[in-house]
């Protein structure tokens, strides 16, 4: 529970295990063999046992992938750890900008005719294969379903997680779990569906309602699951997780190793989301009489769509949290910052959050950038790495917490001495992107690609950007990154009320500094406006109750209707928090809460 500070990027030990790999790979036969980030549930969060691309390379990253090749091995990174790679990967690395260069693109300009790519079937979709196989097909370059050749490497790889899982009661989640299966199994005799396989662990934990502690930070148990469309489940995993869950006549338990040959010997039509399930899903189910729908795991749109309770569940959380955060600023405001290091800066912020007392977990690793850190997007500090806090500099703090009642999910920027005006133009440019989403009405069906916009017009108008989506999906006590909602340039997937995203525009330049300021946003139906149309709107409520630091602020590039949104949300911290905070906290809340 919480963050421990174990470096587990060691470049040095990159190059011996890369000429492993390569030494397998010949022995089966094989030119190349990709090693991607995600586990057979392709999931961001992986258990120790899974963490193949890091023992691997050394890149510790929630995002990305290697393709060994016998002279090159490419490790594939999107814009928020270019940084990062370069600092954990051995030269023998080559790394890669991904999405701008595809896979497809660098195997075609890396391999020859005839060359054969290995790669392990659990650990790719069928979306994933299929495109690929399509892409190389006219170069004469196929790939092969192989066993893992990290796995027959690993000599010492962890054992699989034993902890077992337990109720998730429904005062927390708004319905029981034979609530939701009635209902999704009426959604699969709409489709004209006799079953859905379900094989990411958020959406089984969701629909039974069901948590455990399989990865870290995340309150997950690691399941495949067949849902029926009589509301029957066969549920599959380590049966011993599930021994002190009860009985249930509707949910039939099965060993892993009784997965494939369930599927192979299904019937009717079953549905598996190509973008999600393993590739050996499909496989396993071809093998038999069953007619594959291909189709989105149906458990997706309605854990987005939060119900009463739920979003009931969510504010008490963040009112928690908010507590902590408070109360952490206060005392970082207090503190010889010459004395603080970046770990120093996660273990007090952590400390607050269990002196709460109803915390769960942290719900990601804490980040803690110091001026250069700061522009690492997702920097994660060790105990090799740390480092005293940069002066004259912003200190980027990204954190967040697993309550019962919900998941949270904040950035903020402090000032650490006196840091340039450069800076704090910068920063109100982020913050008034940030405002802007918050602020949106927008007609229902809009999609976050539509929104994601309104967060970088501000920087686009300095001829700025940054390199991640805006916001992303946030779970009810699950994974703090859920989809299929989030705000982001490539997404079509409308908002509807009950989803819960971030909004967290950004500005990272290397090597001196980072800023990014993120809240917790509900959708929400919009309020009637005298004058409209009869047409549905939506809006965003603001979930985190956490001051946005002053100091950092340039009032004069703000307009009255911004400087107006702050001042409202801070009376609403204010008014939310009153009572709930030492009397020293009370008193710095009050003073960093003032209207601008």
């Amino acid at each position: 529970m919480f963050q421990k500070f174990t470096a587990t990027s060691h470049p040095d030990q990159g190059p011996p295990r890369l000429a492993a790999l390569r030494e397998w790979m010949a022995h089966e036969g094989i030119n190349g063999f990709l090693v991607p980030r995600a586990d057979r549930h392709q999931g961001e969060y992986v258990a120790p046992c899974d963490e193949r691309l890091s023992w691997l390379t050394g890149f510790t990253g929630s995002a990305g992938f290697t393709c060994v090749l016998e002279h090159i091995a490419g490790i594939f990174i999107d814009g928020r750890y270019r940084v990062q790679v370069r600092a954990q990967v051995a030269a023998d690395f080559t790394p890669v900008h991904w999405p701008e260069t595809s896979l497809e693109s660098w195997l075609i300009e890396n391999t020859k005719s005839g060359d054969v790519i290995g790669f392990d079937p659990w650990l790719h979709t069928e979306q994933q294969i299929t495109s690929l196989q399509s892409a190389l097909r006219e170069h004469n370059v196929t790939l092969r379903s192989v066993a893992n050749g990290v796995d027959a490497i690993w000599s010492d790889r962890p054992s699989p997680p034993a902890d077992k899982a337990w109720a998730h009661p429904p005062e927390y989640a708004g319905k029981s779990s034979n609530e939701k299966r009635k209902e999704l199994s009426q959604s699969l005799q709409s489709q004209g569906a006799d079953a859905a396989v379900l094989t990411q662990p958020d959406s089984i934990c969701w629909l039974l309602n069901i948590r455990g502690a399989d990865v870290p930070c995340t309150p997950l148990v690691q399941a495949f699951a067949v849902l029926h469309s009589d509301g029957l489940v066969a549920l599959f995993g380590d049966m011993q997780k599930f021994s002190d869950l009860g009985t249930d006549p509707q949910i039939h338990q099965h060993d892993w190793s009784e997965f494939e040959g369930y599927l192979s010997r299904m019937t009717g039509k079953v549905i598996a989301d190509p973008s999600t399930a393993p590739m050996s899903v499909f496989t396993a189910l071809s093998k038999g009489e069953a007619k594959t729908m291909r189709g989105a795991d149906p458990c997706a749109l309605p854990k987005a769509c939060k119900n009463n309770v739920e979003l009931s569940g969510a504010r008490q959380a963040h009112v928690s949290d908010a507590q902590a955060y408070v109360e952490f600023l206060c005392w970082c405001d207090g503190q010889d910052t010459k004395t603080l290091t970046e770990i120093s800066i996660v273990k007090k912020l952590e400390q607050f959050r269990r002196e709460i007392g109803n915390i769960h977990d942290i719900s990601f690793e804490t980040i803690s950038g110091s001026g250069p850190n700061g522009a690492i997007v997702h920097y994660r500090v060790t105990e090799n790495t740390d480092r005293a806090l940069d002066m004259n500099s912003l200190l980027l703090v990204d954190s967040g917490g697993q309550y019962p009642s919900g998941t949270t999910d904040i950035t903020r920027v402090l000032p650490i001495g006196v840091p340039t005006d450069e800076m704090k133009r910068l920063f109100t440019t982020v913050l008034k992107g940030m405002i802007s989403v918050s602020m949106l009405r927008f007609p229902d069906g809009i999609a976050g690609a539509h929104v994601d916009g309104f967060a970088r017009a501000p920087l686009w108008d300095l001829g700025l950007d940054f390199d991640h989506g805006t916001g992303h999906g946030v779970g009810s006590f699950l994974s703090v990154h859920e989809g299929p909602q989030r705000i982001s340039r490539i997404s079509q997937v409308p908002l509807r009320p009950g989803m819960i995203v971030s909004n967290e525009p950004g500005y990272y330049r290397e090597g001196e500094f980072g800023i990014r300021i993120e809240n917790i946003l509900a959708v929400q139906n919009a309020n009637p406006l005298p004058g409209a149309d009869d047409r549905k709107m939506l809006s965003f409520e603001t979930l985190t109750l956490v001051p946005i630091d002053r100091r950092l602020i340039m009032v004069d590039l703000l307009s009255p209707k911004e400087r107006d949104w702050l001042n409202d949300y801070h009376r609403k911290i204010r008014t939310t928090l009153n009572g709930k905070l030492s009397e020293h906290a009370e008193i710095w809340l009050e003073d960093a809460t003032k209207p601008i």
